[in-house]
């Protein structure tokens, strides 16, 4: 197992090319750990199975006390040589994280994939997302993600993730992440539109961001409506299941509170942080929607609703009108 660079190292650029032997697109699977002993293996196995073989792995592991080091260490010798490596995370969050290890890796490889240390990618999920985003030219960003199984702490199936079905847009995502980054695989082109937009960025989500991004720049992303992730829910989680009444009361009670006013500004100054890299058109979506929040009410209604901003699900839009009538957006 190859360990590159020290803590404070973040200049340096990780190389990802694939063995030149073989014939079918690279993959750079980019993983985040900290403290991840309890699944890893699982999910390190799965990643082994996959039916798609020509890809390398890139952990960037957060400061972990626990065996994760280890255990990484004792899975690289199945593989080739050079075929995993480890850095040093900044130790600021998993989302610094993931924006970190997305900006160090080098643009060799043909694909690249978000994953989580406690999950269980499906043999074929690598398989399915390039043979989505292989229809797309190279130099269009696109983006690849997915529904997703619920498995509790000991792997058995408790549902799936909610199913969207609308087109997925800047519109949107303006207002909603529609996929986990552990779903997501994007090419090359958008890797470097996360990279060129991303430096020193505080974002919400680094899977919503990339939504954002990459439907704002013009890109394609693509929804996946058939579970290729088997998402594990347990008591460390920091995103779970949001189909959980529950959890959905307790979400609707923080819009009130201002929690999407607070997301919203939040991505609103990223976005603007990144214009250059936005269409035209969604340079002037992003400023109506801007302008439109700060307005007073039946202005704010009107111009929000006639812009067309939604969410994908019905109650997700009752959601997203009361936010709007009640100033909370």
């Amino acid at each position: 197992m190859e360990i590159i660079g020290l803590p404070t190292d973040k200049k340096s650029k990780i190389s990802c090319s694939a063995e030149p032997s073989c014939n079918h697109a690279s993959v750079a699977i980019l993983m985040c750990t900290y403290n991840g002993e309890q699944f890893l293996r699982q999910q390190l196995d799965s990643f082994y199975n996959q039916t798609h073989k020509n890809w390398v792995l890139i952990v960037s592991d957060d400061g972990s006390t626990d065996s994760t080091i280890e255990i990484l260490d004792e899975f690289s010798k199945r593989l080739n040589p050079g075929q995993l490596r480890v850095i040093y995370g900044p130790k600021k969050g998993y989302v610094k994280n993931f924006l970190d290890i997305t900006r160090r890796v080098e643009s060799t490889a043909d694909f690249y994939a978000w994953a989580d240390q406690d999950d269980i990618w499906i043999e074929n999920k690598v398989e399915a997302a390039l043979g989505m985003l292989k229809c797309y030219e190279s130099k269009v960003p696109a983006l690849y993600c997915g529904r997703t199984q619920l498995i509790n702490e000991s792997g058995t199936s408790i549902g799936h993730s909610i199913k969207f079905s609308r087109e997925p847009q800047f519109l949107n995502a303006l207002v909603q992440s529609i996929g986990g980054g552990n779903t997501m695989v994007f090419n090359r082109s958008s890797l470097e539109l996360l990279n060129r937009a991303s430096n020193g960025l505080d974002v919400v989500s680094h899977d919503w961001w990339a939504y954002q991004l990459i439907s704002g720049a013009g890109g394609k992303v693509l929804y996946d409506n058939i579970a290729r992730v088997l998402y594990r829910q347990h008591s460390k989680n920091i995103i779970g299941d949001k189909r959980n009444w529950l959890n959905k009361a307790r979400h609707i009670t923080k819009v009130f509170e201002g929690l999407h006013l607070e997301w919203n500004d939040k991505n609103i100054h990223a976005l603007e942080l990144t214009r250059d890299c936005l269409s035209n058109e969604n340079k002037t979506i992003l400023d109506i929607f801007k302008t439109a929040r700060k307005d007073k009410f039946m202005k704010r209604i009107s111009r929000l609703f006639r812009l067309g901003i939604h969410r994908q699900t019905f109650t997700g839009n009752i959601a997203l009108y009361l936010a709007i009538l009640f100033g909370k957006i």
